[in-house]
């Protein structure tokens, strides 16, 4: 049992060669005698065919089966003109079968190889030895990998060392619950999977390691949602004597080498902005930032209104938000009427278009994130709207309201008003729904932003002995403030804003980090 090639990675290197391969069967046929036999591993799929003339081997062959594991000594020869399968690698070569043994059997399978398929993500991780079969899956840990070979060498080449620190350890204080381990020896007491290497990297720092990663395994006892599970691999870096804009150089250079090795090219350095212009602008600390929707504050616009919704809401200190949804037939390849009676888009043409049932919907989803309600206007003119509420704004509102989102004819505006926190986080949402309902296409395929100067510190729900509400950290208690903001700590901290940063990419969070405090004093201030 010599293996000689993988399947997918012959070439006409060698036709006219006998190779030995050996793999899953992803499918067989029978056309006129001849079997033809697709040979599987992790590299591709080559094409076997087994002649009648050959006996034995087509004997053996005859009982082969999705998913058999066999083996195939033969020549590789070029396909006949005309049967070339140009979606394959190697669609213009065959293997002609000398013999084939048949290694082991298969039952019929609880799901498809070939991922044309409906199936539960239960069912996925049951039969997991058969899903991980699958060419997208086995394409995921191969880029997994050699990503990993990439930043390996990036950071030895920048003199980090990789160091393993321990998986058993004791709790730390940080963002979600610790998965807990009995101690047979010391009966009563528990060890914590680490949430990340926290203390261990600490401890290199003051050691002098100077420059320290790994691939570290972080467990968190937390519900399961669209961007959490139980335990995730990071790539764990910790630096000393550096600056924020160090790091977010060395971050830059290393996605641009593990880009370039997937033959992609990204620049940098990358955009950068503060958490509040992010979340006024964007309503989510994670922007997407491939489309170019943006949140507009329209207060000052409905200063005197009569609107009652609105100018209670003035009274109490709070904002007014617009979000422009483009909306125009003309931009979308043509449809109907844009606001028929159904939730269903009528007419033809690409893109999406928003019925009077689709801004139904949208209300009950600002309502689940906090909004008591949503105001919207369909743009009619330069200076017209239509809706149910346009009758309470005046002339001078709409048309100022037109010009500052950039409106035009078609468009639909969608006004919410509430604080300042949840207005942004209700709209944010909107943005987000709405992107996917108008199929907008992005502007760029890759969109990477630096968010930083997030709060030092919120509001917890918690109160002390004396009835006031406790500061918590929304990230972790040892992330430096920013030196302008220091003297904000003893008379407003709610207003101190912090070293603390994310990395976001097309709307996801792809890293995270701070800049650490060094001295006590400061560290003492903060804790108390």
């Amino acid at each position: 049992m010599k293996r000689t090639n993988y399947c997918g990675l012959l070439t006409e290197k060698q036709i006219n060669k006998k190779v030995m391969l050996f793999g899953w069967v992803h499918s067989w046929r029978n056309h006129g005698g001849v079997l033809f036999i697709d040979l599987r591993d992790k590299t591709g799929i080559i094409q076997i065919t087994a002649d009648p003339k050959n006996k034995e081997t087509f004997k053996i062959a005859e009982k082969i089966r999705n998913e058999y594991v066999i083996s195939v000594c033969g020549n590789v020869q070029k396909r006949p003109e005309g049967y070339v399968n140009k979606n394959l690698s190697t669609g213009a070569l065959e293997v002609t079968a000398e013999s084939v043994e048949i290694l082991n059997t298969c039952k019929d399978l609880p799901l498809e190889i070939d991922g044309h398929y409906n199936v539960t993500e239960e069912t996925r991780l049951k039969y997991r030895y058969i899903d991980l079969r699958k060419p997208r899956m086995i394409e995921n840990m191969t880029v997994r990998h050699k990503v990993a070979q990439v930043v390996r060498q990036f950071l030895d080449k920048e003199g980090f060392l990789e160091i393993e620190t321990p998986v058993l350890t004791r709790s730390t204080p940080e963002g979600a619950r610790d998965y807990l381990v009995p101690s047979r020896v010391n009966k009563g007491k528990f060890y914590a999977l680490p949430q990340s290497p926290q203390m261990f990297k600490q401890i290199l720092m003051v050691s002098g390691m100077d420059k320290y990663f790994q691939f570290a395994r972080a467990y968190r006892d937390e519900d399961m949602r669209a961007d959490r599970q139980p335990e995730h691999t990071q790539v764990d870096i910790e630096m000393s004597f550096v600056e924020q804009d160090d790091i977010f150089k060395l971050m830059e250079n290393m996605m641009q080498e593990v880009f370039s090795s997937r033959k992609e090219k990204i620049s940098a350095p990358f955009m950068q902005m503060d958490y509040a212009e992010a979340m006024r602008k964007y309503g989510t600390d994670k922007p997407d930032l491939r489309y170019e929707m943006e949140i507009t504050d329209v207060t000052d616009i409905f200063a005197q209104t009569k609107f009652k919704v609105f100018s209670g809401n003035l009274k109490s200190g709070n904002v007014i938000r617009a979000l422009k949804a483009d909306n125009s037939p003309l931009s979308k390849g043509g449809r109907g009427d844009l606001f028929s009676e159904t939730s269903e888009c009528t007419g033809r043409g690409g893109g999406g278009i928003l019925s009077r049932g689709d801004i139904d919907k949208l209300t009950e989803l600002v309502k689940k994130h906090g909004a008591k309600g949503l105001v919207w206007l369909k743009v009619t003119g330069s200076d017209a709207a239509e809706s149910p509420t346009a009758k309470f704004f005046t002339q001078k509102e709409i048309t100022d309201l037109i010009k500052r989102t950039n409106a035009k004819k078609g468009d639909i505006l969608f006004l919410g008003s509430d604080k300042k926190e949840t207005a942004s986080i209700f709209m944010g949402a909107l943005r987000n729904v709405l992107i996917k309902k108008l199929e907008l296409k992005p502007d760029k395929k890759w969109a990477f932003l630096w968010v930083k100067n997030f709060p030092l510190l919120e509001c917890g729900q918690e109160q002390d002995d004396k009835g006031k509400k406790i500061y918590i950290s929304p990230h972790n208690p040892f992330t430096a403030p920013l030196e302008k903001d220091i003297p904000l700590l003893d008379t407003d901290p709610l207003k101190v804003n912090s070293h603390q940063y994310d990395l976001v990419l097309n709307g996801v969070e792809i890293a995270s980090g701070s800049i650490r405090n060094h001295k006590r004093a400061m560290q003492e201030s903060i804790l108390k």
